[in-house]
């Protein structure tokens, strides 16, 4: 089994989790491809408007492309059509339904249309990062179409919303990533994600028998995850589209072998030679140049997971000159999968919090806008739509979010009031607009950064359609958001605390279930085989998940994290049941029988599970498999 690491002792004291988090940044090189995307998306945009005499379509459609460049992560070309394109398709549906609600209806029935919108928005954000990035467009875009002063009509806001996400899609597909092969840049998101499994298998060769074994582990699940989303996007027919494609494929199903291999050795605890991680990284620098292996040294046949990773090996380099590939990347789930989890317990706290943030500000931006003090302005809407964005959980722990949108509005409203008292109108401002949204992809390292580059551009744009200079009154609504959202975020709601934490994990425990099941029960052989790489990516893949989301709960106020606390400890318990699974299936296919040493840890195991059965929702099969071990 992998060794436990050590626990160093701290001399210092340590900040709070909360507290943590709020000064934590994301690191990694400058993404230059979508700097540039950034810089070509908004104020283009933006200018062609202008210059053409349509400027309220023209802010409409480079707010299509700010919110699609928040989206623009790395990966490959037609994922991003997915993340870019379906938030966007909902944003243009949510601007259509607040153009016409703003138009037709009065204050009250349009907050009761903009709170179901929240219900619904909420709910569905709990499916997924697409489909989080779906809600959040929707419910931004309808706040925008409610509340923006524009002479358009909703279909025309909606072709412009569409037009400005769908420009930004264009250049994603149509512009060359620097550094890619020569002539061949088409799968270079693919490739790159494919050799980091590879990288990621020899790292955690490297580690078996050590301290850092079980973050390598985490490290290969995480490039395992991401290698699948590269190349689940859309094709231009039901099979892969070209031999580069068809052979990315097989070289990722390849590694599926060799990551299994790697993981039974590192549960074994013993350090290897480093001749076994000599192969893997041979076979990542191949994917990476689109070359062929060459000779892979082989590693010592004395051990069952050291005969699989030899077999695996020679299996990969065979695939290497193939261009037969396999749906083994597909994550399938299917509708009533996605309707259980937007309407769960996780997605109906999800939905009920965002619903009832997004209303309670309509609901007060609106009356605040009829009032003596909110004067002469007429941009209501920014206050449901900072809601949003601050109740979003999948956007960091809520005293995190609220006190990074303080500052980070705080930051650029201020440097707005001081570039808009000197730059020219509107010149100024549209290059203002391509700057900011060069500065999206790097500022998304870090909520405030994001706050502030995001206040600089919105603020532009409502200069540039004819509102007047608004630094103050942003800083208010925004703060004004901030304390709405910690209310609700503190109030009790119907069913558990930690809705959406448990659902996870149950779901990471079924998957578990589903693997156990299939190695202690399944055929062997080879045509068997395919079906348990799917399941255990499937076990490690729901695992991740519900350890990211517990990380989130943990680092809330000690008001809110205590309602998820002994949820770690069961994901971990779960991620050791899933390893000892993996090194079992390994020793089954080398002596078609479990040894005592295998037994036994899985049975200590699901014992250790039955108790913390009831408190999170645990399947019953899976405790109940203990028998059959």
């Amino acid at each position: 089994m992998f060794p436990r690491s050590t626990i160093a002792v701290r001399t210092l004291p340590t900040l709070p989790p909360w507290l943590a988090h709020t000064l934590r940044a994301q690191r990694g090189p400058v993404p230059w491809s979508a700097v540039v995307r950034g810089a070509l998306a908004a104020g283009p945009l933006l200018l062609t408007a202008v210059l053409v005499g349509h400027t309220s379509l023209g802010v409409v459609a480079a707010i299509a492309a700010m919110l699609a460049g928040i989206n623009d992560r790395p990966g490959s070309r037609r994922t991003a059509v997915r993340r870019l394109g379906a938030p966007a398709l909902a944003g243009a549906a949510g601007v259509l339904v607040g153009t016409y609600a703003g138009d037709h209806a009065g204050a009250v029935v349009l907050t009761l249309v903009l709170t179901v919108l929240g219900l619904l928005a909420g709910g569905m954000s709990a499916i997924g990062p697409v489909a989080s990035g779906g809600g959040t467009q929707l419910l931004v875009a309808a706040a925008i179409g409610a509340g923006m002063p524009l002479p358009d009509s909703g279909w025309a806001r909606a072709l412009a919303f569409l037009a400005g996400a769908g420009w930004l899609i264009v250049l994603r597909l149509a512009l060359p990533t620097p550094g890619a092969p020569a002539g061949d840049f088409r799968f270079d998101g693919e490739r790159a994600a494919v050799a980091a499994v590879y990288e990621a298998v020899a790292s955690l060769l490297d580690a078996a028998g050590t301290e850092h074994a079980t973050a390598r582990r985490a490290a290969l699940t995480a490039a395992l995850d991401q290698a699948q989303d590269a190349l689940a996007g859309p094709r231009l027919r039901r099979y892969a589209s070209s031999a580069a494609e068809r052979r990315l494929h097989a070289q990722y199903a390849a590694a599926l072998p060799l990551a299994e291999a790697a993981t039974a050795l590192a549960w074994a605890g013993e350090p290897l030679d480093g001749r076994a991680a000599e192969g893997p990284r041979r076979l990542a620098a191949a994917v990476r140049e689109s070359a062929a292996t060459g000779p892979l040294p082989a590693p010592a046949r004395s051990a069952p997971a050291l005969r699989a990773l030899d077999d695996a090996l020679l299996q990969a380099a065979h695939a290497f000159d193939q261009d037969g590939g396999s749906d083994l990347h597909t994550r399938r789930r299917s509708a009533r999968d996605l309707l259980r989890t937007a309407f769960g317990a996780g997605g109906r706290e999800y939905g009920l919090r965002v619903a009832l943030c997004f209303g309670a500000s309509a609901a007060i931006a609106q009356a605040l806008h009829h009032s003596h003090w909110y004067g002469q302005h007429t941009h209501w809407y920014w206050l449901p739509a900072t809601a949003v964005f601050l109740v979003k959980p999948d956007l960091g722990p809520l005293v995190s979010r609220v006190l990074c949108r303080a500052a980070g509005t705080v930051l650029g409203a201020l440097l707005f009031a001081g570039f808009a008292a000197v730059l020219p109108h509107p010149q100024g401002l549209v290059a203002l607009v391509a700057v900011c949204g060069a500065l999206i992809p790097v500022s998304t390292r870090h909520f405030a950064a994001q706050t502030a580059v995001v206040t600089l551009l919105v603020l532009s744009l409502v200069m540039v359609v004819g509102e007047p200079q608004a630094s103050v009154g942003r800083i208010g609504e925004t703060l004004l958001a901030c304390a709405l959202v910690l209310i609700v975020g503190h109030l009790p709601m119907p069913g558990e605390r930690g809705g959406h934490v448990r659902a996870r994990l149950a779901s990471a425990a079924g998957a578990a279930h589903a693997y156990l099941e299939h190695v202690l029960d399944g055929p062997d052989g080879s045509g068997d085989r395919a079906a348990r790489w799917t399941l255990r990516r499937d076990a490690y893949r729901a695992l991740s998940e519900a350890r990211a989301a517990i990380a989130l709960s943990a680092a809330e106020l000690p008001a809110l994290a205590r309602h998820t606390e002994g949820t770690d400890e069961v994901a971990a318990l779960l991620e050791r049941l899933v390893d000892t699974v993996t090194a079992a299936a390994v020793h089954l296919d080398d002596t078609g029988r479990l040894d005592h040493r295998h037994s036994d840890r899985l049975t200590e195991l699901l014992g250790e599970l039955a108790v913390h059965r009831e408190r999170v929702g645990l399947p019953t099969g899976v405790t109940g498999l203990a028998v059959a071990v």
